[in-house]
């Protein structure tokens, strides 16, 4: 009865430890493909932006003062 009861637990034992390994692994994989699919999607994104225009300053135009009577405009 000993030899039974021995036994009983060892096989308990065993079933709750590769039950809780597999847990871990599956676990594992599932957070490792979510990261791997966020990690892609930010890849592609940073990709997919247009590249910054340059901003270029237009040729100096004159400043142009003139005088309309009813008071003085600057152009700029």
């Amino acid at each position: 009865m000993q030899n039974i009861r021995s036994i009983f637990l060892m096989l308990a034992g065993i079933t709750v430890f590769v039950a809780l390994a597999a847990l871990t692994f599956s676990v594992t994989l599932a957070v490792g493909g979510i990261l791997t699919v966020l990690m892609a999607g930010r890849a592609l994104s940073m990709k997919m932006k247009p590249a910054p225009v340059r901003a270029k300053a237009e040729p100096k135009r004159e400043m142009r003062i003139w005088n309309d009577g009813r008071g003085t405009i600057i152009d700029l």
